[in-house]
This record gives C-alpha cells, structure tokens and sequence, in this order.
C-alpha cells in the first residue's frame, strides 16, 4: 500500500494521494477516534474534576447539552448556506420536538450518571443500547431480529452485569453507598430508554420525508437547544450555569472544546458512512470505545477487577463479531440494532441519518439493475 501510494504521488501529486481510499480511510478513523475520545475525556472531567482553588464542580447537565446543540445547530446551518440548500424545515416542528425531547433527556441522564457511576461503566453502559433498541423496534416499527441478534444482545447484556457485579463502579467523587450506585444505574436505563426511543422514532417519523441530512441534523439540534434553554430557564439553573462558568473560564473553555468535538465526530460520521459503509463506521466505534475506557483508567485512574475486565473483552468481542459477521452480504435495516449500541447521544443523529441515506441508495441502485 505505502508503494501504490508513493507510485501514485510520483505520478499524480499530493492532491491525488489525498485523495486515495487509504489516505481517505486513515483520516476517517484519526478524526472519529480522535474527536470522540476527547469528546469523552472533557464529559468525564467537566462531571466530575473540581474547578478553581475552592474546589468546585459543575452541577448543570443541560446547560452542556445547550451548548453542544447550539454548536451543531450552527454548523448545520453553515453547511446548508454553503451547500446551497434549503434552509427551511421539511417536517412539521412539533415532529422535531418530539425527537429533541427525548434526545435531551438521554444525554442529560447520560452526563448526569457520571456524578455516581465512573466512566468506563457509562461507557460499557451504552453497549447495551442495542436491547431498548430491538424493543422499541418491534413495539414501533413491527420489526423481528435474526437468533444472530439476540445472541449478539445476550453476550452485551451478560457482560455489562458481570461488570457491574465484578468490582467496583461508583464514581470516585461521590458517597460510597448502596443508593448511590443504584441511582448510577437507573440514570443510565434511563439513558438506554430515552435514547433507543431517540433513534427508532427518530426512523419512523422522519421516514415518509424527503430530507437533505444538514436539514433534519439543522432542526432536531435547534429544537433540541430550545427545549434545553427552556430547562434551565424553567428549572432556575441558566444564570447559576453561567456564573459557574465567569467564575471559572477554564471549564468554559472545556466546554467549548466538547461542543467541538461532538459536532466534529457527527461530520466525520456522515463523511465515513457515505463514502466507506456503515462496517467501517461500527469497527471504528467499537475501537474509540475500547479506547476511551483504557484512557479514562489510565487518566482518571479507575482500577478495574480481573472480572470487569473479562467482562470488558466479552462486550467487546460481541460487537466486532456483529460488524465483521456483515461483511461480504448486505442485512435489512431492521436487523442492525447493533450499530445503535455504538452511537451516543451525540453522534446518534448523524449516524441514524447517514444509515438512512445509505439504505435508500442502495434501494434505488437495487430497483434501477
């Protein structure tokens, strides 16, 4: 590959061997891993690090989820204006706003869970998507899964309950207690609830439109900012949120930063589907994933037993054998719950619109042979 690619560059220049599937490919998997790990490490160390001399930590989980909407909603108007395309809404607002709400519950529970469970377990948490996923999609979409799926679903569900069981999961910043690791718990089902329910309505109600990706990414992050700015309006949290951040710029900036890489992972997303499929896309995420738990143990310092570990090597394993088991044949969309557990809150909207994208491609490439 290194002589085709030195070949093509004494040949054609810098510009072709840029524009070459490995050089392409290499920048995919260094732009998702990359901006998606730090995506994770600014989260944990927002949630959960101390701020200034007096030690104070940030409290107000809608008010990142506010920023990193805002930051999304600008981008995807930019790249509309750029593009050329219709800026103006294709659905009816209220169909966005049922979308955003559960979208912003998810990620609140989500960032919210860090406060009492550490990082790897919210992690390790979101692999099993896949099981709320399966179930609102036989509830909404009439769908049936392969024994392959199930299986897939049963290896995930096993492993994260030997994780839990296997040794130590609260945050190191909250009380050592019983009612503290179960309120972990239950933020993150409702993290897996909300969320599944985000990308299997997300499919239903927008399926019947005609709609440019930048378009529904436009609106579902403008209502999904709205709906959060009402939040913290409504709650009393938007102006201690802002003080927080006066008193303390550095965390703004963390905050920035997060907002920047979340969008930054959801354009690199939408690139690498298009252009590479969605097996590229579930092996780069399966490894990002793999990688933010070693970097978050390593940096933060969270020591896992012989059996989390164990357990970590299950789930993972699971998910490289649902992405390598597709490869050489084509599935229906209704059979790829696995590619949910790979998503978060953040990139979920990017992904589930490129998979749709790449879906009706194929149909109509399938319908004109």
């Amino acid at each position: 590959m290194v002589q085709g690619l030195q070949t093509l560059y004494r040949e054609q220049g810098t510009t072709a061997v840029l524009a070459s599937k490995p050089v392409r490919v290499a920048g995919c998997v260094i732009g998702i891993v990359g901006s998606l790990i730090l995506y994770g490490l600014l989260q944990e160390r927002i949630m959960t690090q101390p701020y200034g001399v007096e030690g104070e930590r940030f409290q107000y989980s809608v008010f990142l989820v506010l920023n990193n909407r805002t930051i999304s909603t600008l981008v995807a108007f930019v790249v509309l204006r750029l593009k050329g395309l219709a800026t103006a809404p294709v659905a009816k607002i209220h169909e966005y706003c049922l979308v955003s709400l559960s979208n912003v519950v998810a990620t609140t529970c989500q960032y919210e869970a860090l406060k009492y469970v550490s990082f790897p377990v919210q992690t390790l948490g979101k692999c099993a998507k896949m099981i709320p996923v399966m179930i609102w999609g036989s509830i909404i979409m009439r769908r049936s899964y392969t024994a392959q799926k199930y299986l897939i679903a049963a290896l995930v569900t096993g492993g994260c309950t030997a994780f839990l069981l296997g040794g130590e999961v609260i945050s190191k910043h909250a009380k050592k207690s019983t009612d503290t690791s179960m309120y972990g718990v239950l933020l993150m089902l409702g993290y897996l609830g909300f969320d599944g329910f985000t990308s299997t309505f997300q499919d239903k109600l927008f399926k019947g439109y005609k709609m440019e990706t930048y378009n529904q990414m436009l609106y579902v992050n403008l209502t999904s900012a709205t709906v959060s700015l009402f939040g913290l309006v409504t709650s009393g949290a938007l102006f201690p949120a802002i003080s927080f951040v006066t008193r303390h710029p550095t965390s703004f900036m963390d905050m920035s930063l997060l907002s920047i890489a979340a969008t930054t992972g959801q354009l690199i997303i939408l690139y690498t589907i298009k252009e590479f499929g969605a097996l590229l896309f579930a092996t780069i995420m399966t490894t990002r994933q793999f990688l933010s738990i070693l970097l978050s143990c390593v940096i933060f310092v969270h020591p896992l037993s012989l059996t989390q570990w164990a357990a970590t090597c299950v789930i993972f394993g699971a998910l490289y054998m649902e992405a390598f088991g597709k490869k050489g044949h084509s599935e229906p969309e209704a059979e790829k719950p696995a590619y949910e557990a790979l998503k978060s809150t953040e990139e979920g909207t990017a992904a589930s619109l490129a998979l749709s994208e790449l879906k009706g491609q194929a149909t109509t490439t399938t319908s004109t042979k």
